[in-house]
This record gives structure tokens, sequence and C-alpha cells, in this order.
């Protein structure tokens, strides 16, 4: 895998799209047109201690000239997004990446359901937004405290009309997973949010029978395991034979860095896909929440997967 375009691009304009949401527009400063990118994508936002940070566009796909996110100010966070909300003004430069899609829209489906929980609306604006144009059938439930506290909120309601179902707990209306049902031909669910509503439909999904493939998750941050025990093991380099030895301490993302294999990578989390690369054979422990099951046979993330015993990657 190749490293992503990083882009000098232009702070277009900012203004609130909640109580602690930024709406964030960037423009190329000399050309018309950004890269294409297709609802459910992000971008990286690089910032000036070289973290990474990712973000969904929230815009409309068909519009080439501007990338738009949607920031929540974190203060408990790592740091990103209160950067962001303190420094990101209208006429600054940023760091962005050329987008990457981890959480498309299913091509086959003939009914989405989206399930948001916060600011993890912001991929599913750009999928109402596309499937509103050419009249599919959609509906979006949106998770929050309050209406002040809901992100996009005015413009998802112009957007979605009567296919926007908003469940505001401070007002006694909390989201109830059972609501999705059980699956129906054709209809593919859809999920984004804190770790506690994504389990819970996805637990609600598992028990009502609907099949994977048709149960898409974008999680904020990696799963955890306090009962995961990290071991040593093996990385063979296929085009090489050269067997690299991966402590119990260290990522393989680590180690094969060490050994002058670049590789690159953005959050180091398991939950961005930056990092991918292939193997060939080994029992490989997945960790990340980004590659679908068909993809973990030959496919994984060395920032936070390991492998029992050897594994030989496809490098």
């Amino acid at each position: 895998m190749t490293a992503r375009l990083i882009m000098k691009l232009r702070v277009a304009e900012v203004e609130p799209a909640s109580r602690d949401v930024l709406r964030v527009a960037f423009e190329h400063p000399l050309r018309p047109e950004l890269p294409a990118w297709t609802p459910g994508a992000h971008v990286d936002l690089r910032l000036p201690d070289g973290k990474v940070r990712q973000y969904s566009l929230c815009g409309d796909p068909a519009d080439r000239g501007r990338y738009t996110v949607a920031i929540k100010r974190e203060a408990d966070g790592r740091g990103g997004s209160v950067w962001a909300h303190a420094n990101l003004a209208a006429g600054g430069i940023a760091h962005v990446s050329a987008p990457r899609n981890n959480f498309p829209l299913a091509e086959d489906a003939a009914r989405h359901v989206f399930i948001a929980g916060g600011i993890g609306v912001t991929p599913f604006a750009a999928m109402a937004r596309t499937l509103a144009a050419a009249n599919g059938d959609f509906v979006l439930h949106l998770c929050a405290r309050s209406a002040a506290d809901a992100p996009l909120l005015a413009e998802l309601r112009a957007l979605c009309g009567d296919r926007l179902r908003c469940w505001f707990s401070a007002e006694g209306q909390r989201f109830d997973p059972a609501t999705i049902g059980a699956p129906e031909a054709g209809t593919h669910l859809y999920v984004c949010g804190p770790t506690r509503l994504v389990d819970a439909v996805q637990a609600e999904a598992d028990a009502r029978g609907w099949l994977p493939d048709r149960l898409h998750i974008e999680r904020f941050a990696a799963t955890l395991d306090e009962n995961f025990k990290p071991e040593p093991f093996e990385a063979r380099i296929a085009s090489t034979g050269q067997v690299l030895h991966v402590p119990a301490d260290r990522s393989l993302l680590a180690v094969l860095r060490e050994n002058g294999f670049t590789i690159p990578s953005s959050c180091e989390l398991g939950t961005c896909g930056t990092c991918e690369c292939g193997y060939r054979d080994g029992t490989v422990i997945h960790r990340d929440v980004v590659l679908p099951v068909a993809k973990r046979q030959d496919r994984l993330m060395p920032c936070v997967s390991r492998a029992r015993v050897a594994l030989t990657l496809d490098l």
C-alpha cells in the first residue's frame, strides 16, 4: 500500500454545527477540484506536532471543490479536536490527506438503515445526501443528548425530511436497539458512534439474525479486550525470506519500520486502515475494527494485529 497524498488546503469556512461541533470546509488554494471521494470516506488531518486524526467527510461527494468535516471538541480526548477548535480558522492552511473509504454504502442494497450516535452522524450525512439525490430508500436514526447537541441537525432535517428519526435522551427518547427489527431482503444496517451504542446495535443485530455482510460498523476506537495478553511471534518476509522477531511488547508495525520497511500509518489504533498489508500464511489475531471478515483471510493491520507463533507477510 502506498502512502496517501497529503495536500496543503485552505480553510474556506468554519461554522458551528452544534453546541460543541465545528463544521470545517477545506479548498485547494490553486486547483478547482480535489480528489474524488465516495460517501463514508474520511480524511486525515495532520497536526503541527506530527499527530494524525481522522474525520469523516460530511459534505456533498458531487462537489469536487471542497472537503467538509465536522469536528467535536473532546476535552478529554487525544488533543486533535482541541487543537482544531482553537486553530482552524478561515484563511488558514491545513495538511489534509486524500480520502479513504473504510465505510462505504453497500452497492447491492435496496434499503439502508443508518444509526448514528452524536458525531457519528458525519458519514451518514454524505450517504443521505447521495441517496436523497438518487431517490434511494433509507432512514437515519440520530441519537444525541438533545437537539442542541445533535451535529448537523438543521441540515439533516432539510435533507432527510421524514426519513430522519431523532432520539434525544434528555427528552426521554432514548434509542431502543430493538427498533432495527428483523432483517429484510435487500436491507443493510449501518451504525457509527460511541462504543455503547455500537455494541448494543451489534448485539441486537446478532440476536435478530442479521448476516455479517448486511451489518456495517464504524467505531471511534478499537475494541478493548482486557483479557488479551500479547505473545511474541515471528514474521517472515515473503520476498526476501527474512525472519523478524516481534516481542510481546512491540507491534508488528514498529518492528517492520525498524527493519527498513516503509509502511504508511495514521491512527496506529486499528481504526483507520492506513497500514493494511497482506499475508500468505499463519494464524493472525485480528485486533482492528476496520477489516471486513471477507478480507481477513489474507489482509491484516500491523499496528495492532498479531499472530500465533509465526506468519508470512506478503511484502
